[in-house]
């Protein structure tokens, strides 16, 4: 009976379950509403500006009304109106369009990681976007968008949810965030944000998420203070400095604190370990930070992440206070000074732990006791630079979960006798530069050959290896990578290495191997096996296609180069010198992807190849020492990201082609010991790296591993000076010697100024050295013997402060001799620098320049120099004169005084020079001059006669007080008029107009004279 009535309610529970199912399927079918047109015809026009490769809006059409189900959109069941649009992360390219006004219920928008531009392909940002008023959450990160955020986008006030990462959007603090009172989310990193962030910032108090990493914003975190919400924090690669605050200690729901390479100083704050819930803490490389004490980190009870690399823990008791963690996942101390990692940790608590690094930390003592070997769930150990030795401990063979070991650089002094056959999860093994022997084929043995094992890449390179390598090679088939370089392996190349199908990268160099090179993997992409014994010829099939670097230099590789060669189309490098091929090398149509082709030191022969053309991206051309001849191409100017051509050695003849200086980018140009002709091109001011002072890096780091010797050789120093690919960026220069090169050196050459060394000797180069030679600031190396060169030694040469190498000899160089201390040193480390030319004098040589030269030779310096001693007096006198006649005539007419007694003194001294030159003359020609004086009242004229007459005893002090009735008696009495005493009126009428202003003016007791005769 139970049973049944069980059976019953069973039913009846099913049925009703059925009917709201029903109910909920009919009720929801009525709630759900298309979208609205308008809405629609607005994404479709968003979609017609965007150009979508990847089929991501496919969905996006005019024949599916309801854009609800598109792709990337979502409705308000209630409304029916976009409120979402997720189209980031998507390879979409374009124009975003202003028809997205039109989604005024839009609440989710993410456009992050496309390439849409704004409205007219503008990076700018997109204005129109703050009018979105109702959007919550924006995402743009890794758009292109560029140039300052509008100030509108403050607008938002709604916004959660702000993401502007990746994008090339800058300016001062970001003003418009003060707005966004509800803001959760925001990320700034990797944008050219700058400046001191403002204490308003702190008005964001609802932040959970803030990411201001690798940006350029600086100050102090006193704002972070407010952020009680905060769990995750990262202000890595940032300016912020100052103390490290200790109420960080307050952001008791942080989670991820991050403070990578900022500028905080002083000490750890212990108030650190208030925060109980991180899990994520990064410390690293903040070199201003110290501390002794890491007790805090034990009560961080939920830590899984602790890297504290580059501060000095030499004094802390780290490794105790992390066996505390048992969540401990990953321990990064990388460069701590760490004293040593042998300490015995009871009951050893790491049992999480998957990554340990200990990089860089001299621990130096034995491998085998240190504590963590233990710890058999560890996937990645790194102790790089520990200088730990001695054998490893069994126990390694037994941590099954190791995907990663680098024990590399530790001074050759380990021994590595364990079996890792069972560490089926081992990805990588480097032990370069560490172990202190082996043999090959033991230590292959012992490599883990599981069926299910992940790819493996092994590196034992630098490690005194000796033996043959066996074919049992071919039966690790997980092997992706090998390198063995530098150590003694012997014998020939096993064919088994074909069966290792994932191989794609080999490296063999600089052994002991011998015979043929034979059938590669078809997987491989990187071939070295540089610096051995191979012989015979290179194999008609390689059997790899994608072969991208191939370097087989310095072996005795013989007979022509294989046609096979070109099939080889995704090459980039090829390396065949110091080998013994001969013939001609073969046409290849099509090797877009060559960067470096270096043929050097065989017997190849033939015109320039012709399909070089072809090679637009070849940076590095070398042909030399082979027997190369005909002209050069003209189209060598087309290669324009050559920076290395070496094609001394060879054949060749003609003219340089005028233009390779169209190779903007070459830094190091060699055509020595040709049969070239002609003269330098004039253009040279057009190779503008040679005058660049810091170039940038361009070599990849694969191409440093693979060509692992000297690159380049340069005659420069009076010897051979060999640079390898890690020195080769730092050498430009010029060598054309051993030519025959005519006409002279023309000046442009001197701008240059990036030059390193130029060898012009061995030519028949005429003419003066240019001038200007001493702009060439850089250079180290001259070389400009065995020429016709005349004229004398520019002084400028002495300018050279860098110079370690002059050669002059045996050209027709005369006068005197440079002077200078680095001239000097030259001479004494190479007397014969002068050697030759027969009509040098002057010290350092012996011979003494004919008659007093010294001055002379001073002029000749000032007039190279641009010195004109004549030239430069008169303009001297000139400018003088002029910035004294602006003074004087500024001082008189801003000051009345000054400018009344200037005039008082004009006319004194003009008075006392005429009366001198007056008198002067009337006592030679006897003319009687009449004088005119001035008292308070009255002017006298009086005769010269009379006052030169020794009997006269009047004087003429009778005369200096009479008054107006006398005067007029004399008339009267019929006395002479040259001697009456005249008013003031009378001499005004008497005398010219301008002699009696002059009387009228001067000075009381002067004298005026008239040189009328009477």
């Amino acid at each position: 009976m139970h049973h049944s009535i069980a059976i019953a309610k069973l039913a009846l529970l099913l049925a009703t379950a059925a009917v709201s199912c029903g109910f909920f399927v009919v009720a929801h079918a009525h709630a759900q509403k298309s979208c609205w047109p308008r809405e629609r015809d607005a994404l479709l026009a968003l979609k017609q500006g965007i150009n979508d490769t990847d089929g991501v809006l496919a969905s996006w059409q005019k024949l599916r009304h309801d854009c609800c189900r598109w792709t990337g959109v979502a409705c308000s069941n209630e409304t029916g109106h976009v409120t979402e649009l997720d189209i980031g992360l998507s390879w979409l390219f374009g124009q975003i369009s202003p028809s997205l006004l039109s989604l005024q219920h839009l609440e989710y928008l993410d456009l992050s990681t496309t390439s849409l531009l704004g409205p007219n392909g503008s990076s700018v940002f997109p204005d129109f976007l703050s009018s979105l008023h109702n959007l919550r959450h924006l995402d743009l990160a890794g758009t292109p968008y560029s140039g300052r955020v509008p100030a509108r986008l403050s607008n938002l006030s709604n916004l959660e949810y702000l993401d502007l990462s990746g994008t090339s959007l800058h300016g001062h603090a970001p003003e418009f965030l003060f707005s966004y009172k509800n803001l959760r989310h925001l990320d700034l990193s990797l944008t050219p944000y700058s400046s001191r962030v403002p204490a308003r910032l702190s008005n964001l108090s609802n932040l959970e998420y803030l990411d201001l990493s690798s940006t350029s914003l600086h100050g102090r975190a006193q704002f972070l203070f407010s952020y009680k919400n905060l769990i995750r924090l990262d202000l890595s690669n940032t300016l912020f400095s100052g103390t490290l605050p200790p109420q960080l200690g307050k952001l008791s729901k942080l989670e991820y604190l991050d403070l990578t390479s900022t500028l905080f100083s002083g000490t750890l704050p212990p108030q650190l370990g208030n925060l109980s819930n991180l899990r994520h803490l990064d410390l690293s490389y903040m070199q201003n930070i110290h501390t002794a004490d890491v007790s805090w980190l034990t009560h961080l009870h939920s830590l899984e992440y602790l890297d504290m690399s580059d501060i000095n823990l030499s004094t802390a008791d780290v490794f105790p206070v992390a066996n505390t963690i048992p969540t401990l996942k990953d321990l990064i101390l990388s460069n701590c000074s760490l004293p040593n990692a042998n300490q015995s940790l009871k009951h050893l608590n790491l049992t999480s732990l998957e990554r340990l690094d200990l990089n860089r930390n001299d621990l130096g003592h034995r491998i085998d006791t240190s504590w963590f070997w233990n710890i058999t769930g560890i996937t990645h150990l790194d102790l790089d630079e520990t200088y730990l030795y001695g054998p490893f401990p069994d126990a390694l063979g037994g941590m099954t979960s190791l995907q990663f070991l680098s024990f590399a650089n530790n001074g050759n002094s380990a021994t590595m006798m364990v079996d890792l056959k069972n560490l089926c999860d081992l990805e990588l093994l480097r032990l370069d530069g560490s172990l202190a022997f082996g043999n090959i084929t033991e230590f292959l043995r012992k490599l883990p050959q599981c069926s299910s094992n992940k790819f493996l890449s092994v590196y034992s390179n630098h490690n005194n290896m000796t033996g043959m390598l066996p074919d049992m090679v071919g039966h690790l088939t997980s092997l992706d990578e090998l390198s063995l370089s530098n150590n003694s392996i012997t014998g020939a190349i096993p064919s088994g290495l074909r069966n290792l199908t994932s191989l794609y990268g080999l490296d063999l160099t600089l052994n002991q191997l011998t015979g043929q090179i034979p059938m590669l993997p078809r997987s491989l992409t990187r071939l070295a096996i540089s610096m051995n014994s191979l012989s015979g010829p290179l194999p008609l099939d390689f059997g790899a296609p994608d072969l991208t670097d191939l370097s087989l230099f310095s072996n005795c590789l013989t007979g022509h180069v294989p046609r096979a060669i070109c099939e080889l189309k995704s090459l980039s490098l090829l390396d065949l010198s110091n080998n013994f091929f001969e013939g001609e090398f073969p046409w290849c149509s099509a090797m877009p992807s060559m960067e470096f082709l270096i043929l050097s030191n065989n017997n190849l022969s033939g015109n320039f190849p012709s399909w070089i053309q072809n090679s637009s991206q070849l940076v590095f051309l070398d042909l030399a020492v082979n027997k190369f001849y005909g002209t050069l191409p003209m189209w060598i100017g087309e290669l324009v990201n050559l920076k290395f051509l070496l094609l001394n050695h060879n054949m060749f003849y003609g003219d340089i082609p005028a233009n390779i200086t169209n190779l903007i980018l070459l830094q190091y140009f060699s055509l020595a010991s040709n049969n070239i002709s002609g003269s330098i091109p004039s253009s040279l001011s057009k190779l503008i790296a040679m005058t660049l002072e810091h170039p940038q890096r361009w070599t990849r780091w694969y191409v440093q591993e693979v060509i692992n010797k000297d690159i380049l050789s340069v005659v420069m120093k009076r010897q051979n000076m060999k640079y390898d690919i890690h020195r080769v960026n730092e050498m430009y220069g010029i060598d054309i010697s051993l030519n025959h090169l005519t006409g002279g050196i023309p000046d442009e050459i001197t701008s240059l100024n990036g030059l390193f060394t130029l060898n012009l000797s061995w030519n028949h180069l005429s003419g003066k050295i240019p001038r200007n030679i001493g702009d060439m600031k850089s250079l180290e190396s001259l070389d400009s013997s065995r020429n016709n060169l005349s004229g004398e030694i520019p002084t400028s040469l002495s300018d050279l402060t860098y110079l370690s190498s002059l050669d002059l000899s045996y050209n027709n160089l005369v006068g005197r001799i440079p002077t200078g201390r680095q001239l000097d040193t030259l001479y004494a480390e190479n007397p014969s620098m002068y050697s030759g030319n027969n009509g040098l004098c002057g010290p350092p040589l012996k011979e003494n320049c004919p008659g007093n030269n010294a001055l002379e030779h001073g002029n000749q310096q000032r007039r190279e120099n641009g010195y004109d001693p004549v030239a430069f007096f008169y303009f001297g006198l000139t400018a003088g004169f002029v910035v004294g006649l602006w003074v004087v005539f500024c001082a008189l007419l801003f000051k009345r005084a000054w400018r009344n007694a200037y005039f008082r003194l004009f006319d004194k001294l003009h008075d006392n020079v005429y009366v001198f030159v007056v008198v002067t003359w009337g006592m030679i020609t006897n003319y009687k001059l009449v004088i005119c004086l001035r008292s308070s009242e009255y002017f006298v004229r009086i005769m010269y006669t009379d006052l030169i007459d020794k009997d006269s005893k009047d004087g003429l002090s009778q005369y200096t007080s009479l008054g107006a009735s006398q005067v007029e008696d004399d008339l009267l009495n019929g006395r002479r008029a040259e001697k009456s005493h005249l008013p003031l009126d009378g001499v005004l009428v008497s005398l010219s107009f301008v002699k009696a202003l002059s009387c009228l003016f001067a000075a009381s007791s002067e004298l005026f004279l008239d040189m009328s005769v009477v």
